[in-house]
């Protein structure tokens, strides 16, 4: 990977690692579905009258929709909204990537590794550490790690629905997916609001924005989404996999300290050690426990 692509895919990163922080913020003064559902409505349009539909079976456009968008930040955005710290949010969100590793093993009959089964056992292990760990009246409650799993949950079933899009095409166009998926979920999320929160709650939500909320639907639509999503598939497309996806494991050390730097959030050692273990569960799922080959000495 070039200097230059290096430093994109780090953006990248630390512009989702913040994303948390970002969504924490704009969730100050508006009902969860209803941010969510602008976000993508922004994501949309414009957008879509200037990218081609992707040339993708409608079923698999709705399925990646529904969870991957909808399903995902549904439950994520209510997850903060009631009281899930934003860097642990950030962390318990990559639980998708065990979540993906036991979809793909029933639905493609991938064989699970030894590594595989360690790192989800770690995570696993890490997570029931972190809820141990948060102090009643935190915030990180019960409920706030359990919808935020949901979302973890619908991530890994998007990951589903991608990899059959990739099946049917090698090179799909990444930014088209993004953007015409992007209106899938964008009734559902007004539709469930209007039943939870109802309609009065929306419309005030709506007539009082202030410009704090405005500008962080203007980074959740156009920088971490549309800007994101557009580096990192022009970089999965440029290298192997294998190069690219490992630097996503940076999202949730950027979340963490995003979050102490601008809402003050900390963990408690027993957090802390949580976080190592599911950091340490995800590192093992994709490196293994592989080392370096010791450089030998040639006789002169």
């Amino acid at each position: 990977m070039t200097r230059k692509d290096g430093l994109l895919a780090l953006l990248v990163v630390i512009v989702w690692g913040i994303n948390f922080v970002v969504i924490k913020i704009g969730l100050h003064q508006m009902p969860p579905l209803v941010l969510a559902g602008l976000r993508f409505l922004l994501v949309a349009f414009p957008a879509l009258l200037f990218v081609r539909p992707p040339k993708v079976p409608l079923r698999l456009l709705l399925g990646y929709g529904l969870t991957i968008s909808f399903g995902q930040f549904a439950f994520l955005f209510s997850a903060i909204k009631f009281g899930m710290p934003a860097g642990l949010a950030s962390l318990v969100l990559q639980a998708q990537a065990f979540f993906t590793i036991v979809l793909g093993a029933f639905i493609f009959h991938e064989r699970l590794q030894v590594k595989q089964g360690i790192g989800i056992t770690l995570a696993i292990f890490g997570l029931l550490v972190l809820i141990e760990g948060s102090p009643s009246g935190s915030g990180a409650s019960l409920a706030g790690f359990v919808l935020t799993l949901a979302g973890a949950l619908c991530w890994a079933s998007g990951n589903i629905f991608n990899k059959k899009i990739m099946q049917l095409s090698p090179q799909p166009d990444v930014m088209a997916i993004v953007v015409w998926s992007a209106l899938i979920p964008i009734v559902p999320f007004f539709a469930v609001s209007a039943l939870l929160d109802g309609p009065a709650v929306i419309l005030a939500s709506l007539r009082h924005i202030d410009l704090t909320t405005l500008l962080a639907l203007l980074y959740l639509a156009f920088i971490s989404t549309i800007l994101g999503y557009g580096i990192w598939g022009t970089l999965l497309g440029r290298y192997e996999t294998w190069r690219v996806a490992p630097l996503s494991l940076l999202v949730p050390v950027f979340g963490l300290a995003s979050a102490m730097l601008f809402l003050g959030e900390s963990l408690s050692l027993l957090q802390a050690g949580g976080a190592l273990l599911i950091m340490a569960g995800l590192y093992i799922n994709v490196f293994g426990f592989r080392r370096r080959a010791p450089v030998r000495s040639t006789p002169h």
